[in-house]
């Protein structure tokens, strides 16, 4: 992996990257290969010493077990080490309802970077409120997945009509040694 110098203000979203999701079949990457880059990004962010959030879908009514379950655990690659930060949320977006915004904030967040699965649903959502609460996002394409792939390419087109910056993993912070 390259040794990254983001700048100091940049932060690390990944957005339901949990068993039950990772392993439901996605396009075009699937969800091993998104578990897989998300791991590349959160190395290197770790690695750089910049902020980094794990987002986790939950129901409110505890039906699915809990964030203690196996299908509710972050995937081993990208499970939270000390120093991450960990938000739960039960809507589509880690916005609503949730202290992300201030927590990004406290952190010194200025820019995030996004990755996780849906394309359209979770990671789009979040990174629609970021937008909308002022945070320059980029979205990493092969750290994102949906269930479709048109769905996959429309949601890209959208966020990127909203000013979002989509790059690969390669791009950002260099080829895998």
């Amino acid at each position: 992996m390259t040794t990254t110098a983001f700048p100091s203000g940049t932060a690390l979203v990944l957005v339901d990257l949990q068993h039950w999701i990772v392993s439901r079949p996605v396009a075009p990457h699937s969800g091993a290969a998104v578990v897989r880059a998300a791991a590349r990004l959160k190395a290197a962010f770790e690695a750089a010493g910049r902020p980094v959030v794990l987002v986790r879908h939950a129901r409110l009514d505890g039906t699915d077990g809990g964030p203690d379950s196996h299908f509710n655990r972050f995937a081993e690659e990208v499970a939270a080490r000390p120093g991450n930060e960990v938000v739960t949320k039960y809507t589509i977006s880690a916005f609503a309802g949730t202290d992300l915004d201030a927590l990004l904030r406290r952190l010194g967040a200025t820019a995030l970077v996004v990755a996780g699965i849906a394309t359209e649903y979770g990671v789009g959502e979040t990174v629609r409120g970021a937008v909308a609460l002022g945070h320059p996002v980029t979205v990493v394409e092969d750290a994102v997945s949906a269930l479709s792939a048109p769905a996959h390419t429309a949601a890209l087109a959208a966020l990127r009509g909203l000013g979002v910056t989509v790059t690969s993993t390669d791009e950002l912070i260099g080829p895998a040694d």
